[in-house]
């Protein structure tokens, strides 16, 4: 109810994920996106069937569309408004991927006890994220704050311990 097509579909693609059993195949769910978007949409519309909700579906097809993005080398969003649902799944998956790239970082340094040394345009380059839902989702997580005339992330260990067991 959140999405109306007026026009034809020739300017999306359509990616449809089925599963698979000894009956064939059944849709699970699907997400359709802009062949070329100005606003650098990489779904326009998202939508994991009720039968197969809180599966992780939903989480994959999300995670295949920033795939997508990446293989293009471009940032991506999806289309708003999002729904209440949407913007729960996307937050999560936003989540896990921020976390996991800020983590990623504080290894690489060598040193797990000082903050990560990454820009938000790094992160936006390794999830293939837009930038405003990277600071959007820092702002939400508490994990972004302003210091000295500058943006600093810092990592909440309550946070980080909790992303580690979710992986």
């Amino acid at each position: 109810d959140h999405k109306t097509l007026y026009y034809d579909t020739d300017p999306f693609l359509f990616y449809i994920m089925c599963e698979i059993d000894e009956y064939g195949f059944h849709i699970v769910g699907y997400f359709s996106k802009e062949k070329e978007s100005s606003e650098d949409y990489n779904v326009a519309c998202i939508l994991t069937l009720p039968p197969y909700q809180r599966k992780g579906f939903g989480k994959l097809l999300i995670e295949f569309s920033y795939e997508l993005s990446k293989f293009e080398g471009k940032t991506g969003t999806p289309e708003k408004p999002l729904s209440d649902l949407g913007l729960l799944s996307y937050r999560s998956y936003w989540t896990h991927a921020i976390l996991s790239v800020l983590l990623e970082s504080q290894k690489a340094s060598g040193d797990l006890d000082s903050p990560p040394q990454i820009t938000i345009n790094e992160i936006c380059e390794r999830t293939s994220i837009k930038k405003e839902d990277v600071i959007s989702t820092l702002q939400k997580l508490n994990l972004i704050n302003y210091y000295k005339g500058q943006y600093i992330l810092t990592l909440n260990k309550d946070l980080v311990s909790k992303h580690q067991k979710e992986m």
